[in-house]
């Protein structure tokens, strides 16, 4: 995955440690009972990816939701991220 550049309305950005990719991020529009994650990490994927990943952003780690196990429920991963900045609202 990589920086995505049709962010809706973007909240911030950071890198990724490991990789040194960076993304942006927005608010998630589509909260739901079942879905507890903040924040959109706005990705680029394979072909057909839906653009964006659930998460929550911290200052120094984004716990991100990149798949769902058998049952349905969230596998997450967590990232070190660095330059994280918050945009001008």
């Amino acid at each position: 995955m990589a920086y995505w550049t049709h962010t809706k309305l973007p909240q911030g950005a950071f890198v990724e440690k490991s990789a040194g990719n960076t993304f942006e991020y927005s608010t998630n529009d589509l909260r739901a009972d079942w879905c507890d994650y903040p924040h959109k990490v706005w990705v680029g994927g394979l072909v057909n990816d839906q653009g964006y990943r659930f998460a929550t952003v911290k200052k120094t780690v984004a716990y991100v939701v990149v798949d769902e196990d058998e049952y349905g429920a969230p596998v997450v991963e967590k990232w070190q991220i660095k330059a994280h900045r918050e945009y001008a609202q």
